[in-house]
């Protein structure tokens, strides 16, 4: 798969090389800096102040940054009674001239700013940086979100899946971009680079990623890939060093055991969706005999849950490790299909991106994963969330709009079995389980 294209070129160097020189006569503070590049109406001068408020701000210590987002969410916030004003004359008269007011002032200066921002060379993994110092201070001081909300909208617009590209990873790949995928790697660690060689290098392994034109050497998230016979049951039956090695053609089943977010700064902006369904469809065209799409996956909330069931004593035997397979199983079950948010969404942070994605529940497996974040997190369990390419829309939207979730009989079935709580889940028409 070509790792270049014309129009990344172009893009490459259009945004992501050189850099203007910060002039040493430049006295002005960094927020006369952004009211003077909001007033700028000449490129060349609007490039040169876009430049030197990200290399100023790139040099600031974190009380400084914090009163620079203190300044944009105060001082580029909408004027919200002039917005108010315009908005009840649009109401009474909707002409476009009033509708072009409205539309300009309900916008608030800030997210103007970062586009004008956006121009200087470079910008837009500095851009994304930065937005780690903001994640980083909103907990403390949530007023900021407003101004984390103006540009998770614009990065929404930056990183819009026309614009990333999609690369398969593999053992020829240079080394600075393995040692990323090493250091990016957020479900199962890459211990050395023989662990990293058995993921990449085999011919029945695969690893995608998607990359942005202005960021090519850095990847926006990556997904590791299995081909197996059959839906595997647990993570070292996968990754064990002397496993025994099939032929590409053989295997009937692709496994997505693995998918890494590697840009904090991106957080909100999501790249999963789009990635495993481009995925699918490269995997189909290369491997006509693959039938099965599937996931083995954590699940990160359980034991959060299982600890908020006081009294329970199948709870407590599964987070004492003396539970039987049976017992934690059907836990496990009752827990993916019932502990529910506020809002209707599964509690679980992955079960919420897979049925979104409008994957099926299909299995849950004791004895999965027994590294020590296994362990800590779910005891060791892990989940299969099964991809029938003829129901992903229709599973989606089910989820999307009346929170059903698609799951196989043989989930619901452990699910009733746990005599520990009644099932209070819908029963909704759902696939038969793939055979193993």
């Amino acid at each position: 798969m070509a790792r270049t294209s014309f129009l990344g070129d172009l893009l490459s160097n259009l945004y992501g090389v050189g850099r203007w020189p910060l002039s040493s006569s430049e006295r002005r503070s960094i927020e006369d800096l952004c009211m003077a590049l909001l007033s700028s109406t000449g490129e060349v001068s609007g490039i040169r102040l876009a430049s030197t408020i990200l290399q100023k701000y790139k040099a600031m210590k974190p009380e400084q940054k914090r009163a620079f987002f203190t300044f944009l969410n105060e001082k580029l916030d909408v004027d919200a009674p002039r917005v108010a004003g315009i908005a009840q004359a649009y109401a009474e008269d909707p002409s476009i001239e009033n509708f072009t007011a409205l539309v300009r002032e309900a916008e608030p200066q800030r997210q103007e700013l970062f586009r004008r921002l956006h121009q200087a060379p470079g910008a837009t993994a500095e851009m994304v940086a930065s937005r780690i110092d903001l994640l980083g201070m909103v907990k403390e001081h949530p007023e900021l979100k407003r101004t984390d909300m103006d540009f998770v909208h614009l990065l929404r617009s930056w990183f819009n899946r026309g614009f990333l590209r999609i690369e398969q990873i593999d053992w020829n790949t240079s080394a600075t971009l393995l040692e990323k995928i090493v250091a990016y790697e957020a479900v199962h660690e890459i211990h050395d680079w023989d662990d990293l060689r058995r993921r990449l290098h085999p011919q029945d392994r695969r690893c995608f990623a998607f990359f942005h034109p202005t960021m090519p050497d850095e990847p926006l998230i990556f997904v590791e890939v299995a081909l197996t016979k059959g839906i595997p049951g647990s993570i070292q039956g996968l990754l064990e060093e002397d496993r025994e090695e099939l032929k590409a053609e053989e295997a009937n089943t692709a496994v997505f055991y693995s998918i890494s977010n590697c840009q904090k700064g991106l957080q909100g902006v999501s790249f999963g969706n789009f990635l495993i369904k481009q995925v699918v469809m490269e995997l189909s065209q290369e491997l006509p005999n693959l039938s099965t799409f599937v996931t083995l996956s954590p699940i990160p909330g359980l034991n959060r849950w299982l600890r908020t069931l006081e009294g329970d004593a199948k709870a407590a035997r599964i987070l004492d490790g003396t539970a039987t397979r049976n017992e934690a199983e059907a836990m496990a079950a009752r827990y993916l299909l019932e502990a529910k948010r506020p809002d209707g969404f599964p509690r679980d942070p992955v079960a919420r991106f897979h049925l979104g994605n409008g994957a099926i529940l299909h299995d849950v497996h004791f004895g999965a994963d027994t590294s020590p974040n296994g362990l800590k997190q779910s005891s060791g369990l892990m989940v299969n969330y099964l991809y029938d390419r003829a129901a992903t829309e229709k599973n989606h939207e089910a989820f999307t709009g009346d929170h059903k979730i698609s799951a196989s009989r043989g989930m619901r079935s452990k699910a009733r079995s746990d005599k520990g709580g009644s099932s209070s889940t819908k029963e909704h028409p759902s696939p038969e389980p793939v055979g193993k």
